[in-house]
């Protein structure tokens, strides 16, 4: 039985993706931050979904969790590692702190370090162990080949992720492990809308950003009914872990227009479209 880890399985694209693979036959270890969310998973998934218990900011958490692994793979390898947990940290690259953007960063970058070095000896590159080599798949973002204002933070995180993938790739070479970006556009999951992006407006009420702020975040309350289900985006990563030669990068959006002109269109004229929307041209006299 070939097993897969899932960094951020208890909801959205982890709980999706988990739902798929253990649907065609895998055992998932997926992690969670809290002990009610292993229980529910067990029951929603059964006896071939393994929780494991850790934050992917913490290196010793992560370590431990990998060992575990290690063990009941028994001399196997790990088929595959999706990098999937993420946050949102809103607002203007003026008015975020640099330790709410050092979270972000934290969470979106570093939370994929620690688990791919922990994980990756049982990809493959410990030759000892019995199999095929295994992949990576990061998920990205559109956001990760875009700029949108006021989630510049996490705009930043997925252009590093873009990059951080790249590289990885060309290194793994070595040892025969390949690395795939899945990259969503927005999709119907807590991150957004009613979950954990909701941008606190008392933090902004003299801000010149304020009334951009709103707009923002009346458009992220409309996701759930433009955005793609999260089932959509784990049969992209099931093809990323399971087909013969994948690509290096999927890019999967509801809106393909939108981002046929943003891809295509001169920047000048993206930034002008995107400011009029939110309300960011210069006022008169400035």
């Amino acid at each position: 039985m070939k097993s897969v880890v899932i960094t951020g399985a208890s909801s959205g694209i982890g709980w999706a993706t988990s739902k798929l693979l253990l649907d065609k036959g895998f055992r998932v270890f997926g992690s969670v931050r809290k002990q009610a969310d292993a229980v529910r998973l067990i029951g929603e998934f059964g006896g071939n979904f393994k929780p494991l218990l850790f934050d992917v900011t913490d290196e010793a958490a992560v370590l431990a969790a990998a060992r575990e692994v290690r063990a009941a793979l028994a001399g196997e390898t790990l088929a595959g590692l999706v990098n999937n947990a993420g946050i949102v940290v809103p607002g203007p690259v003026l008015e975020v702190s640099a330790d709410e953007f050092r979270r972000q960063m934290d969470v979106n970058v570093i939370g994929t370090i620690i688990p791919t070095q922990a994980f990756a000896p049982l990809l493959g590159v410990e030759a000892s162990l019995r199999g095929p080599k295994g992949r990576i798949v990061m998920i990205s973002s559109v956001a990760g080949k875009n700029g949108n204002p006021l989630t510049s933070a996490y705009v930043a995180s997925k252009h590093a992720i873009e990059g951080l993938s790249e590289s990885l790739r060309r290194e793994l070479m070595l040892f025969g492990i390949d690395v795939v970006i899945v990259a969503p556009g927005p999709v119907k999951t807590p991150i957004w809308g009613k979950g954990r992006v909701e941008i606190d407006m008392s933090k902004y009420q003299n801000s010149p950003y304020l009334p951009a702020l709103q707009k923002a975040s009346a458009f992220m309350q409309r996701l759930d009914s433009i955005g793609l289900p999260p089932q959509r985006i784990a049969e992209a990563l099931y093809d990323a872990l399971t087909l013969p030669n994948p690509k290096v990068r999927y890019q999967i959006t509801p809106d393909r227009m939108r981002h046929l002109m943003t891809a295509y269109l001169p920047k000048r004229v993206v930034d002008r479209i995107i400011a009029k929307r939110l309300g960011l041209m210069p006022r008169a006299g400035a």
